[in-house]
């Protein structure tokens, strides 16, 4: 999870990230921006399940509440987190439902006291069925009508989602900052290195893949569901890549239960925007990088007091054991060969 204020790709200072971000200096934050308009905060505050950011839900007087994220120190440049709400904007200025955030002053990202920070409308919902094909068909549709406005013009700030960023620079994060333990090293390095090139062959038959602008963690979590259908949140890790990364993240496990649920967000896909089949080739290669990237991405926020409250099992002797059958396993499922819709 990367891009820079300088050419560093994430905050890896000693210093716990949030550590000053107390009640009050949210609040005052919000109030920094709301109270020019006419409203402040009611001092009600309810922080939300986030990690990589910090994200509240801020009461407000005669008002519905407010979603304020924090961004994380040092990960993004302001002009990536604008890039994003740029396009974010674009999404919603066509009706498709994504959460743009608020525009105060014109201005849509905010600083206070140190910390840079967005505000956005509350937005319920709960987990999609995707066992349903209806389902499953409206989402592949409003995924396309992402990826259709996603393919008019590239990121020129934010980063790609490709083998460099997600796999060789992760892998030597992690070995060049000690954090495989010497006993499993080699086997994990060994095993690493060989995934690495299922995904490098799994590119070459790949062939040359459009890249366009994604949600980039579409998964269920991302994607909240009402009674008028699916709406999209969280686009902080929007970035360049393959029009499959959107995709993947919503298939179950099973290969046979993939390939259907596939053939069903296509379904709706290819109504807005044509899908390449060869991406297919792609899915277990980018399931790959997501596996080494995710090691390096708990490595990094390990300062962050958070990070070994929630992840506790991180860093264990069983942990890399794990990931070196993981990797295994992936190695297996690349020389398998492409899912394919049913």
């Amino acid at each position: 999870m990367n891009h820079d204020l300088s050419s560093t790709p994430d905050d890896t200072s000693s210093e716990a990230p949030y550590a000053r971000l107390t009640p009050e200096c949210v609040l005052d934050a919000i109030d920094s921006v709301l109270i020019p308009t006419g409203r402040r905060t009611d001092g009600r505050m309810l922080a939300l399940n986030s990690y990589e950011n910090r994200v509240y839900q801020v009461g407000v007087e005669d008002g519905s509440p407010l979603v304020a994220k924090f961004y994380r120190p040092a990960r993004w440049s302001d002009e990536a987190i604008l890039e994003e709400h740029a396009f974010v904007e674009e999404l919603a200025a066509r009706e498709i439902p994504a959460v743009p955030a608020l525009a105060f002053e014109r201005r849509t990202l905010h600083t206070f006291d140190g910390f840079r920070f967005a505000v956005f409308e509350r937005r319920g919902g709960r987990a999609p069925d995707l066992d349903r094909n209806d389902t499953l068909e409206w989402i592949g549709r409003f995924i396309g009508r992402i990826h259709a406005v996603g393919a008019m013009e590239p990121y020129r700030a934010r980063p790609a989602l490709d083998i460099q960023t997600f796999g060789y620079e992760p892998r030597a994060w992690l070995l060049e900052h000690g954090f495989v333990p010497a006993d499993v090293r080699t086997a994990w390095e060994t095993a690493v290195n060989l995934a690495l090139e299922g995904v490098e062959a799994a590119f070459e038959r790949a062939g040359d893949v459009r890249t366009l602008r994604l949600h980039g963690d579409c998964h269920p979590s991302n994607l909240l569901w009402t009674d008028a259908g699916p709406h999209f949140v969280d686009f902080d890790d929007s970035r360049m890549g393959p029009a499959i990364q959107d995709l993947w993240l919503l298939l179950p496990g099973d290969r046979a239960g993939a390939s259907r649920a596939l053939t069903d967000l296509l379904a709706g896909y290819e109504d807005f925007c044509e899908f390449e089949p060869r991406e297919l080739h792609l899915i277990e290669a980018l399931r790959t990088l997501r596996l080494i990237h995710y090691c390096a991405w708990l490595a990094r926020r390990w300062h962050d007091p958070a990070f070994p409250a929630a992840f506790p099992w991180f860093n264990t002797q069983r942990y890399w054991e794990d990931r070196i059958l993981e990797l295994r396993e992936q190695i297996g499922a690349m020389q398998e060969g492409p899912l394919w819709p049913v």
